[in-house]
């Protein structure tokens, strides 16, 4: 089975997301808007319960983080995904760092580079446009999340469900 972990952000910030996401992200009904905390990885249904109980722990010992948006971004010319840019903290890279150790340990990917992915798999030419129209919406946004999911990919619909919750800073 196919499985990341992520944060969602507050319903009012996947709202506002989600009003450019509908138009500009074929990913928009596949998963919520989200700071992909880890990225897809494969787990039997034996291994499933050892990562839950290391992410378990991984969770009562990570304090709660505080989310500061500062701007609208681009991957561009890497490839042409616009994003709120989440100002990587402390606390957010050390989450992320731990997520990478223990039984999910693997090479990373990509740089951690959290981001809430407003457009992608777009043109050249409708990324310019996009990106400059998107960089004139007001972007400053903050606020405090307190959890984290195991999201598992449903096969058939190719979306990602919650799988588990966990709750940062306190017994689960």
């Amino acid at each position: 089975m196919n499985y990341g972990i992520a944060i969602f952000p507050s319903t009012d910030l996947k709202d506002k997301i989600n009003s450019y996401r509908k138009r500009y992200d074929p990913h928009y009904s596949i998963i919520d808007p989200h700071i992909t905390l880890k990225d897809p990885f494969v787990a039997s249904d034996s291994e499933i319960n050892e990562i839950v109980s290391y992410i378990e722990n991984v969770a009562k010992t990570s304090p709660p983080i505080k989310i500061h948006i500062s701007r609208v971004s681009s991957f561009h010319p890497v490839n042409n995904v616009i994003y709120l840019k989440v100002n990587n903290t402390e606390e957010l890279s050390s989450l992320h760092e731990k997520l990478y150790e223990g039984p999910l340990q693997h090479e990373h990917p990509y740089n951690f580079v959290p981001h809430l992915t407003l457009a992608q798999k777009l043109s050249d030419v409708e990324h310019a446009d996009v990106l400059e129209r998107l960089k004139m919406v007001e972007a400053e946004y903050e606020e405090t999340v307190h959890e984290f999911h195991l999201l598992k990919r449903d096969e058939e619909s190719d979306r990602w469900n919650i799988y588990k919750t966990f709750t940062l800073g306190k017994e689960a």
